[in-house]
């Protein structure tokens, strides 16, 4: 036992506990005490900055692939509700964290998150300084690491992370996907005590799953969509034979540019069918418009992130879950007259702030394309509204599960797009965040 995991888990009432190392594949390791699965483990290390909603995080597919260090001190005090999970099985590598806690306590309960990750077969590790680890990640960037309870040698594995498959260029949606369409419906009895019952159906949506989280289906039936997924990979033709008012792109993991099959249906159904993208789903529409994807040095992956939207001109704070992102310069060259009398473009998108203008580009595949929302934190696209063609997408996650409600206007937006609201965005934002929940019904 290091002296560093010694200190962290001093003047707790924790019995010793089998070690687990963390090992970088720079050569940075971390010893702690195994608090989930037996296993070894190999992923791309990554951090979440969220206060709450462990298990959602856990659960999100788009983590597949990944190891997930929690920023926050202690996890698990508030226990696992089933109801609350994202998606059938956890589809992250592993998880990091510096204290479990083992004796939750939370009226919704039903098992302590250490069950929980026994039972799901995710190797995790406590007693970690994840301080040191996420400052780590910040300035050397996001990189390979293993994650075991079986082999606690440095040499030994840090040489199994070395041979381990890297997260670019790898297509992690097909193993998270349905592999055939599904009707959705369902929302959960647990969480009737806060969310109103669901509007009456107006409209029918197709969603691809690229591994959709279960709150964003639930977000779009509460607005009043009649859902039905189909999987990653469903050719456009027969998407619109099932004749939908709007199509989804969902969210999902890793590498975009491994994902050409669902970016090549969205170019064909753009112009055709209102569409929505959140997450992966703006990458897909954006590389269906001919973008280019970078990799970020480390991601956006929290529930604490400020987005300028620059039609309203609030700041939206946003959960968010990527590792990569387009870049708005490679749609095309910007129109002066609808951007400011700017032409020229800026590779960091808060110029756009502070001159209090959503400006426009010429793409040449879809007319004119606006950038709608930039990120406060380090300049990179947000947000797009295609305004020639019915479709518009962002980057973070709207549906708050877990994270902020200040971005539930997205999905109010869609249904107004699905009834021909030419001018569906313009929505006050501070008042729709409250749509759907009880104690704002009841005010």
């Amino acid at each position: 036992m290091s002296s560093a995991s010694e200190a962290l888990l001093a003047g707790t009432s924790k019995a010793q506990r089998a070690p687990a190392l963390l090992a970088l594949e720079d050569g940075m390791v971390f010893r702690g005490f195994a608090c989930g699965a037996p296993g070894e483990v190999f992923g791309e290390v990554c951090f979440n900055t969220s206060l709450e909603g462990y298990l959602e995080v856990i659960t999100d597919p788009s983590y597949a692939g990944q190891i997930v260090t929690l920023t926050y001190p202690q996890v698990g005090n508030y226990g696992v509700c089933l109801d609350d999970v994202q998606h059938e099985s956890p589809a992250l590598r592993g998880l990091v964290v510096r204290d479990l806690c083992a004796t939750p306590s939370h009226w919704r309960s039903e098992l302590s998150l250490s069950e929980f990750l026994r039972t799901a077969g995710v190797v995790a590790i406590e007693g970690v300084d994840t301080r040191s680890l996420v400052r780590h990640i910040r300035e050397a960037g996001a990189m390979r690491a293993g994650l075991s309870t079986l082999d606690t040698d440095e040499t030994s594995l840090l040489a199994k992370v070395c041979a381990a498959e890297a997260l670019v260029g790898a297509n992690l949606v097909r193993t998270v996907s349905s592999e055939a369409s599904k009707q959705h419906g369902h929302l959960p009895k647990s969480h009737a005590f806060a969310l109103a019952d669901a509007m009456p159906s107006k409209h029918t949506v197709v969603a691809y799953d690229c591994g959709v989280k279960d709150a964003i289906l639930q977000n779009l039936v509460r607005c009043g969509c009649e859902v039905v997924t189909v999987p990653w990979d469903t050719s456009a033709d027969e998407v619109l034979a099932r004749r939908p008012d709007g199509v989804f792109l969902s969210n999902g993991p890793g590498d975009p540019d491994a994902v050409s099959e669902t970016a090549a249906q969205a170019e064909k159904l753009l112009g055709h069918v209102p569409l929505f993208g959140i997450c992966l789903g703006h990458q897909m529409l954006s590389k269906a418009a001919g973008a280019r994807i970078e990799k970020l040095k480390y991601g956006h992956r929290g529930g604490n992130h400020p987005v300028m939207n620059l039609l309203s001109g609030r700041v939206e704070v946003t959960a968010q879950n990527h590792g990569f992102g387009p870049v708005f310069s490679s749609l095309g060259p910007l129109i002066a007259e609808e951007s400011g009398g700017v032409s020229a473009h800026e590779d960091d998108l808060r110029a756009w702030v502070r001159r209090g203008v959503a400006p426009v580009v010429a793409n040449e595949r879809f007319g004119r394309i606006q950038l709608t929302h930039v990120n406060l934190n380090d300049g990179t696209p947000e947000g797009m509204a295609f305004l020639d063609v019915p479709a518009f997408s962002v980057q973070y996650h709207p549906e708050a599960a877990p994270g902020p409600t200040d971005a539930h206007y997205l999905f109010s937006a869609f249904m107004r797009l699905m009834a021909g609201d030419r001018d569906y965005l313009n929505i006050d934002i501070a008042c729709d965040r409250l749509a759907g929940w009880r104690f704002a019904e009841q005010r």
